[in-house]
């Protein structure tokens, strides 16, 4: 049954709103009316899956971290005892956002029509992905909905946490790099020409690295906009590439190659993939349906490439094991892993590990890049400072020697 947002006057003439179910626009006034209230506007609650398809810039109602939360109050009020749509009642009713409050609305509207709570969740892809609603989905059918929420939070939140501390770690010296390129392009294009000019006039051949200093000055000067427009092009141009099938390919694949960073992306999607494909086949979902959702979550096409290609070798008779052990891509400790568990009868188990393991490792190698960065963006910010200096005081100390 559709949800619409109303305005109202109460018996007292004081303005009040919410959100009322009704079949449609005139029976959500009737049943306004039956409850004292004389409506002043009744409007249908958003589709987000209308939204969502809308633009590009849409907000999405619910953040990572929202999410995560609300997934786990789901889950505690479920586990109570609580049906669905009186758990999605008490949530809406705690909501302080007005979309987030619409969008739980909306769900409780589909519920209580007799949809699953998977189809419901359908409605909004943008905010529920493949991923969720397979795990709620098998939630449903095995009865244990409660319990399968509470590990989709768990993983969720650590999903999260891993993604905020690649960012911590990479923050710093991002900050450091910027700050740096503002102080060097002040000092070419402003102090260096005003300190350096002054000795023109004196007729004497200039030092070496002033006259290389005020050479750079001026192209920084007179170029700089274009210079500037130029990387913004070449920025915009690699991502309307990247829309290519072919040569996103090639980028991802080349990407992985990177001695620091493709480590980095090879561990962070190895580990989601290993924890996405553990939660769904720990909630029951077939492991074909779940190798499908688990490589959709990666990022790096070429490491989806081949996650599909396991998928099919899978379909065809392969253990999972050996099937992740042909693709070189993905970590071997993630094949092990998976051999280990169909060997024991407990797949989802070792491949919790194996992404436990994952993320730890990407997390190590992530602080150990920003410790060793950090020093190094410091020198060589310390060496462009000393030559601008240099550039400065050579002129000066030239004039000293011919003054004395």
């Amino acid at each position: 049954m559709p949800a619409f947002k109303y305005e109202a006057l109460n018996p007292a003439g004081r303005a009040s709103s919410g959100l009322v179910e009704a079949d449609n626009p005139r029976a959500a006034r009737a049943a306004l009316r039956a409850q004292g209230l004389v409506p002043l506007s009744v409007a249908a609650v958003q589709q987000h899956g209308a939204e969502a398809s809308g633009g590009l810039f849409v907000r999405r109602v619910f953040s990572a971290t929202a999410l995560a939360v609300w997934t786990r109050q789901l889950a505690g009020l479920v586990a109570s005892g609580l049906p669905v749509e009186r758990a999605l009642t008490a949530l809406a009713d705690e909501c302080e956002d007005a979309r987030q409050r619409e969008l739980v609305a909306q769900l409780k509207a589909e519920v209580n029509a007799g949809a699953s709570f998977a189809r419901a969740l359908a409605t909004a892809p943008r905010e529920y992905d493949d991923v969720y609603r397979a795990v709620v989905a098998a939630g449903e059918q095995s009865g244990a909905l409660g319990l399968v929420l509470e590990r989709l939070a768990d993983d969720l939140e650590e999903r999260q946490t891993l993604r905020a501390k690649l960012v911590g770690a990479m923050a710093y010296p991002a900050i450091v790099s910027l700050i740096a390129v503002v102080i060097v392009i002040f000092l070419v294009s402003y102090v260096v020409p005003q300190v350096a000019t002054a000795f023109v006039t004196t007729k004497r051949a200039l030092p070496g690295l002033t006259v290389f200093m005020l050479s750079l000055s001026g192209l920084v000067r007179n170029w700089g906009w274009a210079m500037l427009l130029a990387v913004g092009a070449c920025v915009g141009g690699l991502r309307y590439a990247l829309r290519n099938p072919a040569f996103r390919m090639s980028f991802d694949a080349g990407w992985l190659q990177l001695p620091i960073f493709g480590r980095l992306a090879r561990g962070y999607n190895a580990a989601r993939f290993a924890s996405t494909l553990a939660m769904l086949a720990g909630a029951g979902v077939p492991i074909l349906k779940a190798l499908q959702a688990a490589a959709e979550t990666l990022s790096n096409t070429a490491m989806r490439t081949d996650a599909l290609d396991a998928l099919v070798q899978v379909r065809e008779g392969a253990p999972l094991g050996s099937a992740l052990a042909g693709k070189k891509r993905f970590p071997g400790i993630l094949a092990m892993f998976a051999r280990l568990g169909e060997q024991t009868g407990q797949l989802p188990q070792m491949l919790e590990r194996a992404a436990k393991q994952l993320g730890n490792e990407v997390q190590r190698r992530a602080m150990t890049a920003a410790t060793l960065l950090e020093p190094l963006l410091i020198v060589a910010m310390g060496v462009m400072v000393m030559l601008i200096v240099l550039s400065v005081l050579l002129p000066i100390i030239q004039l000293n020697s011919i003054v004395k």
